[in-house]
């Protein structure tokens, strides 16, 4: 008799949500910059696009992409 173990299951609480949407297009937000004071929040692909030149100036980036893998 072979017994499987499954492991707890663990909750992740995401900061962004589906009413978080992207700044420059309107999809849904899963990166969130702060820049100036001001909270800025773009689709993965935007993201990627702006992220060079953003993440100099930034005090903060949040990066929940890892979402759209895990939802596969």
């Amino acid at each position: 008799m072979t017994t499987l173990s499954t492991p707890t299951d663990v909750a992740v609480v995401y900061r962004l949500t589906a009413m978080d949407r992207c700044d420059s297009c309107g999809a849904q937000a899963y990166i969130a910059a702060e820049i100036n004071g001001s909270e800025l929040l773009f689709c993965a692909h935007h993201g990627r696009k702006y992220e060079e030149k953003l993440r100099s100036i930034a005090t903060s980036w949040h990066d929940e992409t890892a979402r759209l893998i895990d939802a596969v």
